[in-house]
């Protein structure tokens, strides 16, 4: 009987450890899934750029970040995105002509903790913004950094556009909706963090695969040179 009685102790102990490892895993994946992680692995949180003259387009932020920090970047697998996610694309923002873009890709924020990893496009509060390309809306969300936001997923899957700091939303605009190149999505704004001062479109351009969910992290590619823009004289880029 007694070694009945371990051999019943055993089995027993086995079974509780077992399902206490279940319920915890479970708890966890939960967590990682939940709203509030969704928050910190978003991709490509939106930033404000730094205050700039109103009545012009051209920032000055090219000649003031002049401490680079490129060893995050990814140009070349992040350039891979096939199909036409990066072919093509138009300027979301009405009125804005390549000349009047800004790299602004690798401009340091958090006092250098992490890279922009998108474009600010400066305009006036209220002009519209258009989508950059053709796509589904995977989601209208409203963050704390980005403000009124939006997710375009290109139709093989493999890209999202984003687009952040929206003054409002086109209206009707809804998520799962088809949208074509050049369709209004909303206007500039300064919801979020940006600054009152200096409305802009954040937009950037990420890889990712038809299988991740919308806010999981993505590689971004620099849309600067995809819409026109050109490498600024002295700047390195």
């Amino acid at each position: 009987m007694k070694w009945a009685d371990r051999i019943l102790t055993v089995v027993v102990t086995a079974t509780l450890t077992s399902a206490v490892w279940i319920v915890a895993g479970g708890s966890l994946i939960e967590m990682a899934s939940g709203e509030g992680q969704r928050e910190v692995t978003r991709p490509s949180d939106a930033q404000p750029s730094p205050a700039v003259q109103t009545d012009s387009l051209t920032s000055e932020r090219g000649q003031a970040t002049s401490n680079i920090v490129s060893s995050g970047l990814d140009d070349k697998s992040a350039a891979a995105i096939p199909g036409d996610s990066q072919r093509n694309l138009m300027i979301p923002v009405l009125n804005v002509r390549p000349e009047d873009l800004t790299d602004t890709f690798a401009d340091e924020r958090e006092g250098g903790g992490r890279l922009h990893e998108a474009i600010d496009i400066m305009a006036p509060e209220g002009t519209t913004v258009v989508s950059a390309a053709a796509g589904r809306i995977e989601k209208l969300f409203r963050s704390k950094a980005g403000g009124n936001t939006i997710y375009v997923r290109s139709p093989d899957g493999q890209a999202i556009y984003y687009y952040a700091h929206l003054k409002e939303y086109a209206q009707g605009l809804k998520e799962g909706q088809q949208v074509r190149r050049g369709q209004r999505l909303g206007a500039v704004g300064s919801s979020g963090n940006a600054s009152a001062d200096a409305p802009h479109l954040h937009f950037a351009l990420l890889r990712t695969t038809p299988d991740a969910a919308w806010w999981e992290p993505a590689n971004a590619l620099n849309p600067y040179p995809l819409l026109g823009g050109k490498k600024n004289a002295g700047s390195g880029k």
